[in-house]
């Protein structure tokens, strides 16, 4: 439901196994189990070998990045957060 009419990049930063990754395009989800600021994988397009050597080890730029988004403070990158927000209790995977 977040993605409906646009593009979104969902950042899971994991301590044990490492950040993961899903992309979802108008309610679909197009990409899971990404590494975001990893090296680059077989049948990357040109794009995503970018963003993986321009946003190496940084996978919040990287998300930022593969979203379209062109932040214009580094503070949503490398922190503090101005603030959290909680999003009201749904089921966001299904698609209305």
């Amino acid at each position: 439901m977040l993605s409906a009419g646009t593009y979104c990049y969902g950042l899971y930063a994991n301590p044990k196994s490492g950040n993961q990754g899903s992309i979802a395009r108008d309610g679909v989800i197009k990409g899971s189990d990404l590494h975001p600021g990893g090296g680059p994988d077989h049948g990357d397009t040109s794009e995503e070998v970018l963003f993986s050597y321009l946003f190496q080890h940084n996978a919040v730029a990287y998300s930022c990045a593969y979203a379209g988004l062109r932040l214009t403070d580094a503070r949503a990158v490398i922190g503090p957060p101005d603030g959290w927000v909680e999003l009201p209790r749904r089921d966001y995977w299904k698609y209305a």
